[in-house]
């Protein structure tokens, strides 16, 4: 009898540990299987965002690039996309709060990706242009002060992305800004940061925005930011040719529309400036 009860003793033992193991085993089985779903939804929803970003629906797209940032933190790219987008769409805002809201939220995501790759364009332009635009709401010495800040960010960005027009544009603003700066603005500097940002100049903002002009010829806002450097270096029929091109582009966003319009001003302006009233200059004629 007592050998009969050990026996089933050992019997249900057995099943037991076998039990055990066949969970152990569908345990690691779902275990691998969750990552390979999580990866498979990362990949559905950064192909959504970059699709909707193709379409101007830049908050659709934003929220997208979150849900992503929700499961994997360290996302490169949707880090550095997030922090571009929730920069252009706070520029919209009128309103201060909210546009600070966009740009604390910019800054913060454009830090995350330099955090995890120091060394990519795209994460050093991300920096630079949450700076730019943060410069917008702040006053002079502040602004300043995050104008030198972003000089090395505005450099490294083309270093590390040389085809990344975007990064072009804004090393190229950079440059136009700084040396642009009034006679205020030149002695704040000497006196309180050491000196203007060194490098600036107008050829080079020249030699950035024509660079950001060849990789997307077709961005209205690059044709505008050259010609208005060239107007302004008395370089009318370059500036002529390049808002004539500017013309002829078309406007998908209300942004491109306002920017047309302002292409046709300074058009307009260089022009009469040249004493050709309206009529067009030989240097942009077919």
């Amino acid at each position: 009898m007592f050998r009969s009860l050990r026996s089933c003793a050992a019997t249900v033992s057995r099943l037991l540990v076998g039990l055990a193991l066949l969970l152990a085993l569908d345990c690691r089985a779902d275990d691998g299987d969750e990552p390979k779903t999580r990866v498979a939804e990362v990949s559905r929803l950064m192909a959504e965002a970059r699709a909707l970003q193709k379409q101007y629906r830049e908050s659709a797209a934003l929220a997208r690039y979150e849900l992503v940032l929700a499961q994997q933190p360290r996302y490169y790219e949707a880090l550095w996309r997030a922090a571009v987008l929730s920069t252009s769409i706070g520029m919209r805002y009128t309103d201060e709060s909210r546009r600070t809201a966009y740009f604390t939220s910019a800054r913060q995501y454009a830090d995350r990706a330099y955090a995890v790759n120091p060394k990519g364009g795209e994460a050093n332009y991300a920096v630079a242009f949450t700076l730019a635009q943060r410069a917008t709401l702040l006053n002079a010495p502040q602004r300043i002060r995050l104008y030198k800040e972003m000089k090395p960010y505005a450099w490294r960005a083309v270093e590390y992305s040389p085809n990344l027009p975007d990064a072009w544009q804004m090393l190229g603003r950079w440059h136009y800004r700084v040396a642009h700066f009034n006679v205020v603005e030149r002695a704040y500097c000497r006196l309180f940061l050491g000196g203007r940002p060194a490098g600036a100049s107008n050829t080079r903002a020249m030699e950035a925005l024509r660079k950001a002009h060849e990789l997307d010829p077709r961005r209205i806002q690059f044709c505008y930011d050259l010609a208005r450097v060239y107007a302004n270096q008395h370089l009318t029929d370059e500036a002529m040719q390049v808002l004539e091109q500017a013309a002829a582009l078309p406007t998908v966003t209300s942004e491109d529309l306002e920017t047309n319009r302002k292409c046709l001003k300074l058009l307009g302006q260089v022009r009469r400036s040249c004493g050709m009233k309206g009529e067009v200059c030989a240097a942009v004629r077919p």
